[in-house]
């Protein structure tokens, strides 16, 4: 058992050093083909290589290497246990992406295009990159530091480094420029919490009622789900009731909608995005049959 415990661990492992080097892959494509033709300096050590380029001409695959580096192992000496490995591969492998892709030009230099396609690139790319448990690098770095030593929430460092770089673009571009870029940013955030949380479309569905029995039977028969019962007090009537609590996939929310609708008009429902289900029948493959898989 010890042994397959430690084959599963090892394929774990090798599974995040090479989703580490696709999500890799896929910001230095970004970069090369969105950012930089459009002059979209989107914040951190990629919008400086971008500024740089600009102004001098530099290589920016040389400058994100160069910045890069000293940046990983000064974090390395003060944060310390918060590197690893993976961080230094994400840190390498963005710059020799962009060397190794800077010949590829596809002629977009309409900057909202760039901000947009490129903005979710980026975000698909770095989310990768994280689930694998690694990092680019870069002025995230920066923030890390400045998160230590002034108290600053991670967020608000990273906007002041990001807030830094693109104010800089506004000055060496223009102000339309640097406001695609803010753009950029906006949809790299989203993208990468879209990645992250593994976002799928499923809801969270709540039903309040009294007739428990029901509702109940329809979960069951209908969908084929499970459920978790809760009963709670009526604010107004002081009356029992109880809250059913499912989760069910986008198709099965329509169809149950349109059965509550017809079937049982007076329960009060309500439908929330679920951003990541764990378990049988979502995560796990599902067991057909209502007591044998999750209760919710």
């Amino acid at each position: 058992m010890s042994s397959m415990v430690r084959n599963v661990s090892k394929k774990m492992i090798v599974y995040e050093y090479l989703q580490v080097l696709f999500g890799a892959g896929l910001v230095g494509f970004a970069y090369n083909v969105f950012l930089l033709p459009a002059r979209l300096a989107a914040g951190g050590v990629s919008g400086i290589s971008t500024i740089l380029y600009e102004l001098y001409q530099w290589n920016p695959a040389i400058v994100q290497f160069a910045l890069n580096l000293p940046l990983f192992l000064i974090g390395l000496v003060i944060l310390g246990k918060e590197f690893s490995a993976k961080t230094l591969l994400g840190t390498l492998s963005v710059p020799f992406i962009i060397w190794l892709t800077q010949g590829v030009d596809l002629h977009l230099t309409e900057p909202m295009l760039g901000a947009i396609y490129g903005g979710i690139v980026l975000g698909i790319g770095l989310g990768i990159v994280y689930r694998g448990g690694g990092s680019t690098g870069g002025t995230a770095m920066i923030a890390q530091l400045l998160k230590k030593y002034t108290g600053f929430s991670s967020g608000f460092a990273q906007l002041l480094v990001d807030g830094l770089v693109v104010a800089t673009s506004a000055i060496v571009f223009n102000l339309e420029l640097a406001l695609f870029a803010l753009i950029s940013i906006y949809v790299t955030s989203k993208v990468i919490d879209f990645v992250q949380l593994n976002t799928s479309p499923t809801k969270l569905v709540m039903i309040i009622t009294e007739k428990e029995e029901e509702i109940q039977r329809i979960i069951r028969d209908e969908i084929d789900r499970g459920l978790t019962k809760v009963k709670s007090l009526g604010g107004y009537s002081n009356k029992e009731r109880s809250i059913i609590l499912c989760v069910v996939e986008q198709s099965e929310a329509v169809y149950l909608k349109k059965v509550l609708q017809e079937q049982e008009p007076t329960s009060f429902v309500i439908f929330l995005n679920a951003s990541e289900i764990l378990g049988r029948g979502f995560s796990q493959e599902k067991i057909h049959g209502y007591g044998s898989k999750n209760e919710i």
